[in-house]
């Protein structure tokens, strides 16, 4: 029986730009299932409500006891987190992989926030600033295993108002936080981390083992 991914997509983007990861993750053995979400113009939470229906859906369709693991690009895996932290989680949890994941907020959204007509209308880019992020209170069950990828690849443009090592869009630093299983960092940016056979193939590792390997 294979084992059961939902793989979530991040801001500005629709279930297609998950497609490449779920293909290579299938090759590895899982079945995966993709989500639309509204990550523009709605705010985290009402993202992680339309998520949670999603979810139920998935669930519903699944026999007794068939395991479900949680893999989300950018804004997606903070969605998952929400939903972690507001679920009763009952069901049967596998594991969660995070990548390229805001999990301190975003500096770009905190620049986006100084030109108010933006952020009142994209309203997803508004909740990613770091004060709003904390007030999702993320704090999962500690029963959940949850690993993060960072990438290091500063080759967007949007890179350069950043400091320190990021991936074109997110800080390394962002990605991190106290709680993680595993934690680790490739050579790649933001729009191409979850594209990638490596990104991919680490995934499976800890989708199985509970820890990254190279």
């Amino acid at each position: 029986m294979a084992e059961k991914v939902i793989l979530v997509h991040g801001y500005n983007k629709d279930q297609s730009d998950m497609l490449s990861l779920k293909n290579n993750l299938e090759k590895e053995g899982y079945q995966g299932f993709l989500v639309d979400l509204p990550l523009r113009f709605e705010e985290i939470r009402d993202a992680t409500e339309v998520f949670a229906t999603e979810v139920k859906k998935i669930i519903d369709s699944l026999e007794e006891g068939e395991r479900i693991n949680f893999v989300g690009h950018s804004t997606g895996g903070l969605v998952i987190r929400h939903y972690l932290a507001k679920s009763k989680l009952n069901f049967n949890l596998g594991r969660v992989v995070l990548i390229a994941t805001p999990n301190q907020g975003s500096d770009l959204a905190e620049i986006a926030s100084t030109i108010k007509p933006f952020t009142d209308v994209f309203k997803t880019l508004d909740s990613l600033q770091s004060k709003k992020v904390k007030e999702l209170n993320l704090s999962s069950a500690k029963e959940v295993e949850i690993g993060a990828i960072a990438g290091n690849k500063n080759n967007l443009l949007l890179g350069q108002l950043l400091e320190g090592a990021n991936d074109g869009r997110v800080r390394v630093d962002s990605v991190k936080y106290n709680g993680l299983s595993d934690f680790v960092v490739l050579p790649y940016d933001h729009k191409e981390i979850h594209h990638k056979s490596k990104t991919a193939k680490l995934v499976d590792y800890f989708l199985r083992i509970g820890e990254f390997q190279e």
